[in-house]
């Protein structure tokens, strides 16, 4: 890129005299970069001009595009930051000192942390607090970081596919919901598509193939529908711009995968493509609306107002879908332009930095949640707490509900009463015993939606609330404001109480999954508690979960494991067990039926007279009572998607429909149930086993959890098929 073209677009909105800080910045960048080449081979010079172009294309003020040009001066070269405040002044200084102290961030996922492949979860939680604290300190920081992450991403091909897919990832799951959060469509759209490309090759290049096979047959349907259409405004005297505008890739790659679960082809999808209607008024924007009905038939429920009804993240248009000629649906997006600029630009269309103007109240509004999440989180205790919170409070789309007085409160899409409740205040969140959505009585965990109104009971002697809230599978709680306020709750009581607590619930998931816990300390070490008791605690308060262990026990054993020295590892290609033996030659392994081995179960192997190595857990009466312990050898998990066979008993309360809603819940975990035998009892109860084809622990958890919360239900367990045990010998 020539810097020519930075300067021309620039000029289009900023003064003359603006434009000299610009010059001195770049001619300043590119004498500290001289002579320095990116990994794609092209002069460095050319990353913080793309980065300061994207960001003269939101029409950003001068100090930050000065600012981006010099955003790598202090990490690249050995120029002080004192230097750039001599030249350019405190504010231009303070701008690159804080993308500098950015771009030292590591923002992995907690996936990438937990496989090693970047910051721990405590260490990216800390970063993330300090990203957020610099936003609310000056958000020209983070446009400037964002705009730097779009081009880094468009030059990606230069590094290694492990280092591409750390990079994409970041940027999927941190930097675009970020531009999301802020509104900015125009750099939303593009960091998705670009990390989608290098995480999901192979389906990316099936989108783009979907898209082009129907290319030249959509563009002719778009340039005759935009012709009907400008001739009937003309008739009405109404005037607007119209143009075509097609779906990004991801978003389509996301509409593909809803469609395909509600039996829908690819041709049903009707904003694929989109006609993009421009006025001057609000009360166009409903004229044009009507005319478009007027000549195609609207499709039923597909009509939105975000302008009576704008999103947190300040975009307005009127949104509707028609059939074309009553086949072919298509979506209309019909808003004023300076609705279209925010809905381009987001917050950065209402950033002022002008000496003496007027404090702009609607953009104070748009990034209240902001200075709202950094007040919330002051209180919270820990930084993988922040963590989750910043997941579900800000990465998340919204939801507005009406309070009895008309109030309007917004929640993550997902929310429930008690998230509500919580949101107003504390202690009714603590003294909720019930809720009315639209003035019928509904159960605590029903899901909010748009408009609603919703009033909450409390009673005036609280008893705290339900532990059962804090159960992520219940669906009882949304946000993570909601469950830490619990949390806080419970981690009042006595001490004494929550360690025995702790431990009755720690026993109750082993022995539901039907694992023998044998090393509680170590455990305890595993999630940073220094003694056995403070982590029992923290499982009694609720600051660790039943699923968390799970997930920490099956990552233990599924991560691989050091060969002894001397020991040549071979690995043999079981899909049924997906099972590695170590130490022997090429086996045949299958899974014992006796106790249903899954990854995350510790496991052995036994080598039989003439059906290759039969996989035990390690605890398995067979394996426990076997004579010739040297048919006994080491093997571990491999493959981790493969499907196991386990057997899980309920026990419950026997009624009509009992079986209906555990065979429902096992469907939504999409576990498919191979086996099913009922028992009745003369005292009402009613013992149901299964056999479930499971991936291991992790889920297996889950799905016992969701189970122990069905209407009626009293225990639930693994068990082992006693049916097939035999004596060891024959094992």
């Amino acid at each position: 890129m020539d810097f020519s073209e930075l300067l021309e677009k620039a000029g289009q909105y900023l003064p003359a005299e603006k434009l000299k800080v610009i010059e001195d910045a770049y001619h300043f960048a590119l004498k500290a970069h001289e002579g320095q080449l990116r990994k794609s081979g092209e002069p460095f010079v050319e990353h913080p001009l793309h980065v300061a172009y994207s960001l003269a294309e939101l029409q950003l003020d001068a100090s930050s595009l000065a600012a981006a040009l010099l955003h790598d001066v202090l990490e690249d070269s050995d120029v002080p930051l004192a230097v750039v405040e001599e030249k350019f002044g405190q504010e231009i200084a303070k701008l690159v000192d804080g993308v500098t102290k950015l771009g030292r961030l590591s923002l992995a996922v907690p996936g990438e942390a937990r496989r090693g492949g970047g910051a721990s979860i405590r260490q990216q939680a800390e970063n993330l607090r300090k990203m957020l604290v610099a936003m609310a300190e000056d958000l020209r920081v983070v446009f400037i970081k964002l705009a730097d992450r779009l081009h880094n991403m468009r030059t990606l091909d230069a590094l290694s596919r492990e280092k591409r897919r750390k990079i994409a990832t970041e940027t999927m799951e941190i930097y675009a919901p970020l531009a999301h959060r802020l509104g900015i469509w125009e750099l939303k759209w593009q960091l998705e598509d670009l990390a989608f490309q290098h995480l999901e090759p192979q389906k990316y290049r099936q989108v783009v193939k979907l898209v082009a096979d129907r290319r030249v047959q959509r563009e002719q349907m778009i340039t005759r529908v935009i012709a009907v259409l400008k001739k009937e405004f003309e008739q009405v005297g109404l005037k607007a711009d119209i143009s075509g505008r097609p779906k990004h890739f991801y978003s389509i790659h996301h509409k593909i995968k809803r469609y395909a679960a509600q039996g829908k082809e690819f041709d049903d999808i009707h904003d694929l493509l989109a006609i993009r209607v421009l006025v001057a008024t609000v009360p166009d924007c409903y004229n044009a609306v009507g005319i478009i009905h007027s000549l195609w038939r609207p499709i039923p429920g597909a009509f939105d107002d975000f302008i009576a009804n704008p999103r947190q993240n300040g975009y307005q248009s009127l949104h509707t879908a028609v059939r074309d000629l009553g086949i072919t649906p298509l979506e209309f997006q019909i808003r004023t332009r300076e609705m279209h600029h925010v809905a381009e630009y987001g917050i950065a269309a209402h950033w002022r930095y002008k000496e003496g103007e007027k404090e702009d109240i609607r953009f104070e509004e748009r990034i209240g949640w902001l200075r709202q999440l950094i007040d919330w989180h002051r209180e919270l205790s820990g930084a993988e707490e922040f963590l989750e919170s910043v997941k579900t409070d800000i990465f998340i789309d919204q939801v507005f509900v009406f309070t009895p007085k008309g109030e309007i409160k917004d929640l993550p899409k997902g929310a429930t009463p008690i998230d509500l409740a919580y949101r107003i205040h504390t202690e009714l969140g603590h003294s909720c015993v019930g809720a009315k959505v639209n003035g019928k009585m509904v159960p605590l965990n029903y899901q909010l939606n748009n408009g609603d109104v919703v009033s909450i009971i409390s009673t005036k002697k609280s008893k705290g609330p339900s532990r059962d809230w804090l159960n992520p599978h219940l669906g009882y709680v949304k946000t993570s404001h909601a469950r830490e306020k619990m949390r806080q709750w419970f981690k009042k009581g006595e001490r004494a109480d929550n360690i025995e607590r702790g431990r009755e619930m720690l026993e109750k998931q082993m022995r539901q999954l039907g694992v023998k816990l044998s090393g509680r300390e170590a455990l305890a070490k595993q999630f940073d508690y220094k003694t056995l008791d403070d982590f029992l605690a923290a499982v009694g308060y609720g600051g660790v979960s039943g699923h968390q262990i799970a997930l920490k026990l099956a990552d233990a054993e599924e991560r691989p494991r050091l060969v002894p020295e001397g020991t040549a590892p071979t690995s043999i290609k079981p899909p049924a067990t997906a099972v590695r033996v170590t130490g022997v030659g090429d086996l045949l392994t299958s899974n014992a039926g006796c106790c249903r081995p899954v990854p995350g179960d510790d496991i052995v192997g036994y080598v039989t007279r003439s059906r290759g190595v039969t996989v035990h857990r390690r605890d398995c009466y067979n394996v426990v009572n076997e004579e010739e312990k040297e048919r006994l050898i080491k093997v571990q998990w491999g493959h981790p998607d493969s499907l196991y066979p386990v057997a899980v008993q309920v026990e419950a309360w026997d009624r009509v429909g009992l079986a209906r809603d555990l065979t429902a819940i096992v469907a939504e975990e999409k576990v498919n149930i191979t086996h099913m035998a009922v028992t009745e009892h003369e005292d009402g109860t009613t013992t149901l086993r299964f056999i479930l084809e499971s991936k291991g622990l992790a889920q297996l958890s889950r799905l016992m959890l969701k189970i122990d919360g069905v209407r009626g239900v009293i225990n639930v367990t693994r068990v082992g098929d006693e049916s097939t045990v035999k004596p060891s010998r024959k094992a």
